[in-house]
């Protein structure tokens, strides 16, 4: 059976479209129609449970060393988003591009990363080759903060990461005419960041075509609920992401909410 990693290297995507692959926490790879290969706030090892007693509840998928990242982009510098063991490996390949905020840029530098780093700041437009990323608002609180939102627009498309945010719908209401295509948001209700109903609610106010609820069922810590796929189908929302052990259990609590509360 190929690996998680070689159907990410095998799959092709057409033009017109974008694939998004979700890799357990708040972590995505994104893959153009020219085949490059974007990582969004990639949590790939066990340097939390190191460096915060956080244990992995669902297995690792890739190793930071088993695919190419054209880029590297990083919201903020908690180690579940600026993952202190894999950056060194992803960044090794030397043509890697980091982008990623204040707080991680610090932390690149005193790991030596120093060349193809760009720092973002809120309010910041970054142009890259193939990208555009505008740096915007996010309330981590004072746990980090630098934390960034981030709009990129992407061959055509549009998706909002949330970044790891509080609820605060007069901040991202600016957003609903960006006409998104995909928003991201983190639903674990823990540690400053949205729950289930909250990002629910960010997605009805920014009406994007898909929302893709993450940060859930990574930590014990963190939460996470299989409840809220029910809460999702109540609110309209017709799909939910989870990492991909947790499929088994996500299936059966949309059947059930389907069953529960049918749709007219």
């Amino acid at each position: 059976m190929a690996s998680f990693a070689q159907k990410v290297a095998a799959l092709k995507t057409q033009q017109g479209e974008l694939t998004i692959f979700f890799v357990g926490q708040a972590g995505y790879i994104i893959k153009t129609a020219s085949g490059k290969l974007i990582g969004l706030d990639m949590y790939l090892t066990d340097c939390c449970a190191r460096l915060a007693g956080f244990k992995r509840i669902t297995a690792k998928i890739l190793a930071p060393d088993e695919l190419d990242f054209d880029y590297v982009i990083v919201s903020h510098d908690h180690p579940d988003h600026f993952d202190v063991d894999a950056i060194p490996i992803l960044m090794g390949a030397g043509h890697t591009k980091l982008a990623t905020s204040v707080c991680g840029g610090k932390h690149a530098e005193e790991m030596g990363i120093k060349e193809n780093v760009t720092v973002m700041e809120r309010g910041g437009t970054y142009k890259f080759d193939d990208f555009t990323i505008r740096a915007v608002y996010c309330d981590h609180g004072d746990l980090a903060p630098y934390a960034l939102g981030l709009i990129l627009e992407i061959d055509g498309f549009k998706l909002f990461y949330a970044g790891d945010t509080a609820y605060r719908p007069e901040q991202v209401k600016q957003f609903a005419s960006e006409n998104f295509d995909v928003m991201m948001a983190p639903i674990n209700g823990a540690f400053g960041n949205l729950n289930e109903r909250e990002c629910a609610e960010y997605s009805k106010l920014i009406g994007p075509k898909l929302t893709l609820p993450c940060h859930f069922w990574n930590f014990v810590e963190h939460g996470g609920d299989p409840a809220s796929v029910e809460f999702f189908h109540k609110v309209g929302v017709d799909y939910v992401s989870c990492s991909p052990f947790r499929v088994p259990i996500a299936r059966l609590a949309a059947a059930q909410a389907a069953i529960k509360f049918p749709r007219k």
